[in-house]
């Protein structure tokens, strides 16, 4: 029931609507009493759906004990069932079906098509068998298939290709069979097809070219057949494409693979094909090129591959010709193999040049089994790289030549890991199931550790160690632990090439019970079992194998964790008391609103709905939700700009209408900087230019920090969010994860910073913000000032193993910070290079007050500006003038006259539930 109140008596009536919701809330206490006496929470069908799923699985080590038909699977918490609760029906549903590592075995019941709200089925590492029922393809909701590692067989039935909201289809180690379903092609939003290891056979179809998202196409170990598709060229998001160990009997590699610009992986070993190794120098991206046990003749291309490359395996073909100078100097190459071949000619000894190794890396050179007949220039081979020479005319005369210890017979096919364990000299060891902690090698701390069994399903890399670090930041940058936390205990490659691993959790340090409580140890296990941990490019897709646990963590339901459900009797109490404590609430919360109704701005519009307050945003067009979905053809694909973690993107203003809430952003005709700086984009850009896009950004920023009402702070500047308009303008985006930043109270005081849990990108994020939990205006700070160190560089602030703060810290100790800056910039003037360097290092320091104000940021940047040479003419035609401050009583911010010109700097990503309840009803300059 809602009363339709005039604006004249509006608080009155909002007086009489509370009386009426708080008569609803105690009338449907009565209704509520009666369900939960019932004891019925789930959906009832769901109820019978389960209980059909357990009877045709076999469960020998009793994990499903407590799917007991007496007792409601969501308040009880019934093994491997998540639940959520549907406002419309009141029920209970099933999101989550997890069932991993449980030695099940027995059938899929197809009954399980009937959990139509399900969002992820997991049956991972068991001994399922029979078929895939096609009762699945009517889980429309359903994100996540993961059926890998049990015996399933037959065909994949075709209804699979009609869920429209599948990201992740993992059957790979089964024994599945049939063709791949060209239904596949009306899966618009599936990213990962993890189907190696299996029988299935026929032609790839070409149609699956035409899936948006796709980043990961795994279909190794099978037996298909057929040509390569060229149509999978045009792939736009793919990154990874393995094909290894098929039959493609007498068919070539598409010249046109060169033209996958995304492509991070590209795997066709034992394959069977023919012709010529094609030129894939336009990928910039490639980090892993394996074409190895085929029948390639020809001569290697000569073209440059990419400087990202670590591994390239041509060995076992038919190829000829010289051995390419193209290979020397490649900076993170660990393994070039070439071996058992028909390469002629001499030996290159330039290969591992230029090249800078540390006490982890290495390079493995395999020449063996060639015509290989003389060397060129002296041979002298670096400790760190290994060169096998045998099988070569070069090695008749191996003593005269003194290369003896290079033409030995080891082949050097096995891969190898090691984990280098801290050395300890505590005193007296742990107790029983408790460890010292590794990343605490002085403080012999003693904890009970959480075990993580991970194997990498493809990872772009041959050697781990130098990616240790790398590796280590981006799982505790996910999970959200400090650094000493997390310890690799071992390493295994295997047949793939993959990557098994064991990890090590620790709690605090700070933990006096020197153990994880459950509900830490539910949040870590959560994370590995969801897959919410972002694919990674150098590392690609993971497998959850398993969790590990012992003493206080041994009773624990993993991995398939508990449900969100909870018991019959507490939800009873817990409703019905919230019954009257919400009236209550409701109350004051009026009583409060009506003694503070005069800070409602003026442009703050009630919306039909109780309560809902519509945003008005001064200088942005408001549309209705009937006119953007006719501009965009009903929010086709086609008419999309870009996609990020708030939402899609269309081209300006915002829809606020019912329930449905958007943004129309500005076009960026040149993209973000990040794609500005990669190197699949990389075109010259001046410093001037560069220049002027950090002025830009930092203005923007400053706006956010002290001209918007409120301030925000962003908390995720990155270059990815940096967007760039046609006169190379930075206009700062993506507020999906901004805070307010904190506000005086009616006192004047104002908190120094704000406690939230840790959000950001690494490499970007704030270090002290990371550890201390405390967000200011100056993480914003930091994080621009990587911005700055990639603009001046061209490097990333994360990459193979390298961080890009610490790297341009030691080269401007060592007095060579001019061999960081971007070889691709043209000239410069030094002077203010060097300004400019100074200022991103002083923005980069690890604790907060070493760093300037955004203010400061800006007016540093405008002196170098000013201070640029007339003689510099490469700034694109750009308007560079500085923006200077007017006199103002605030000394601390700018003048709102600066930016009063339609916040040119800006593009707002913010709405009403961003900001506090719904009180801030207009984003508007002070």
């Amino acid at each position: 029931m809602f009363i339709k109140c005039r604006l004249d008596s509006f608080f009155a009536c909002m007086a009489r609507r509370t009386v009426y919701f708080i008569a609803i809330f105690l009338a449907l206490s009565s209704c509520l009493s009666a369900r939960f006496a019932y004891g019925q929470i789930t959906d009832p069908l769901e109820v019978s759906t389960l209980l059909a799923v357990r009877r045709q699985l076999t469960d020998p080590r009793k994990n499903l004990k407590n799917w007991d038909k007496m007792k409601d699977p969501c308040a009880s918490n019934w093994t491997g069932v998540i639940c959520y609760r549907n406002k419309s029906d009141g029920y209970m549903h099933v999101q989550e079906l997890r069932l991993m590592h449980y030695n099940l075995s027995g059938i899929l019941a197809p009954e399980l098509g009937q959990l139509v709200h399900m969002k992820i089925l997991s049956f991972m590492w068991n001994n399922i068998s029979g078929s895939i029922p096609k009762e699945i393809g009517t889980i429309t909701d359903l994100k996540q298939l993961l059926l890998s590692g049990n015996q399933l067989s037959g065909p994949l039935p075709d209804e699979l290709g009609y869920l429209p909201n599948l990201i992740k289809l993992q059957l790979d180690l089964n024994q599945l069979s049939g063709s791949i379903p060209k239904s596949f092609v009306n899966l618009p939003k599936v990213q990962h097809f993890h189907m190696n290891n299996n029988s299935f056979s026929g032609q790839l179809p070409p149609e699956l070219s035409a899936l948006p998202l796709l980043k990961h196409f795994l279909l190794d170990n099978n037996k298909l057949t057929g040509y390569l598709p060229p149509e999978y060229s045009e792939m736009p998001s793919l990154t990874i494409l393995q094909l290894n160990n098929n039959n493609f009997e007498g068919n070539v590699i598409p010249d046109t693979y060169g033209n996958m610009s995304k492509l991070i992986k590209l795997s066709l070993r034992n394959c069977n094909l023919q012709g010529k190794v094609p030129d894939l120098s336009g990928i910039r991206s490639l980090l892993y090129l394996d074409l190895s046990k085929n029948q390639l003749t020809g001569k290697i291309p000569v073209n440059r591959l990419s400087d990202n490359i670590t591994t390239i395996n041509l060995s076992k073909n038919q190829l000829n010709g010289s051995i390419p100078s193209n290979f020397s100097g490649l900076p993170h190459l660990q393994k070039l193999r070439l071996n058992n071949n028909l390469m002629s000619g001499s030996v290159p000894s330039t290969i591992w040049k230029d090249r800078t190794f540390t006490s982890d890396s290495k390079l493995e050179i395999n020449f063996q089994d060639n015509l290989l007949s003389d060397i060129s220039g002296v041979l002298e081979v670096p400790p760190n790289v290994t060169l096998m020479l045998h099988g070569n005319p070069v090695c008749r005369n191996a003593t005269q030549r003194n290369i003896g210890h290079l033409c030995g017979s080891d082949n050097g096919d096995e891969n190898t890991a090691t984990v280098n364990k801290p050395v300890l000299t505590c005193p007296s060891s742990c107790p029983t199931c408790f460890e010292y902690v590794p990343g605490l090698p002085d403080k012999c701390f003693c904890a009970i550790p959480f075990g993580v069994g991970l194997l990498l399903r493809s990872p772009s890399i041959s050697d781990f160690p130098p990616y240790r670090d790398q590796f280590n930041e981006y799982i505790i940058g996910n999970v959200k632990l400090y650094p000493y936390q997390l310890f690799i205990d071992s390493l295994a490659w295997e047949e793939g090439p993959r990557l098994r691993m064991f990890l090590k959790f620790f709690p605090q340090l700070n933990n006096d019970s020197h153990t994880f409580n459950d509900s830490e140890i539910q949040r870590i296990a959560d994370i590995f079992a969801t897959f919410v941990i972002p694919g990674n490019d150098t590392f690609g897709p993971y497998d959850l194998l398993n969790f590990t646990v012992s003493g206080p963590y041994s009773n624990m339901p993993l991995p398939s964790l508990k449900s969100k459900g909870m018991s019959e009797g507490a939800l009873a109490g817990i409703v019905l008391g919230s019954i009257f404590c919400a009236s209550m609430v409701l109350l004051g919360v009026v009583l409060l609103f009506l003694k503070k109704h005069q800070q409602l701005p003026l442009n703050a519009v009630k919306d039909k709905s109780f309560g809902k307050v519509t945003i008005i945003m001064d200088g942005v067009k408001a549309l209705g939700f009937k006119e953007l979905q006719a501009a965009t053809s009903r929010f086709s694909i086609a008419t999309q700009v870009g996609e990020g973690g708030y939402g899609k993107v269309f081209k300006v203003g915002y829809c606020d209408e019912d329930e449905e809430q958007m943004l129309v952003y500005e076009f960026m005709p040149n993209g973000s900087l990040h794609d500005l700086l990669s190197a699949r984009y990389r075109s010259p850009l001046s410093f001037a230019t560069r220049l002027h896009i950090a002025l830009g950004s930092a203005r923007g920023i400053l706006y956010l920090h002290t001209e918007a009402d409120p301030p925000i702070i962003h908390r995720d500047i990155k270059a990815n969010n940096l967007l760039l308009d046609s006169k190379w303008t930075a206009k700062v985006s993506d507020f999906g994860i901004s805070r307010l930043a904190p506000i005086s109270d009616v006192k004047g005081v104002t908190e120094a910073h704000i406690s939230t849990n840790v959000k950001g990108t690494p490499g970007y994020l704030d270090p002290e913000y990371f550890l201390t939990q405390k967000l200011t205006e100056k993480s914003d700070v930091y994080s621009l000032g990587v911005v700055f160190l990639e603009l001046l560089t061209g490097m990333q602030p994360i990459s193979h193993g390298r961080n890009l703060v610490r790297e341009v810290n030691i080269a401007c100790q060592s007095g060579t910070m001019f061999s960081l800056i971007d070889e691709s910039m043209g000239p410069y003037p030094s002077d203010c290079i060097k300004k400019f360097m100074q200022l991103a290092i002083r923005c980069s320091q690890d604790e907060t007050k070493d760093r300037p104000s955004m203010l400061e940021v800006v007016r540093e940047l405008e002196n170098i500006s000013s201070a640029l040479p007339e003689c510099d003419n490469t700034a694109l035609e750009l308007n560079l003038n500085t923006v200077t401050s007017e006199s103002s009583p605030s000394a601390s911010a700018p003048s709102s006259s600066v930016y009063s010109k339609t916040h040119t700097y800006v593009s707002n990503n913010l709405r009403g539930s961003n900001l506090v309840s719904g009180f801030f009803t207009t984003i508007k300059p002070r």
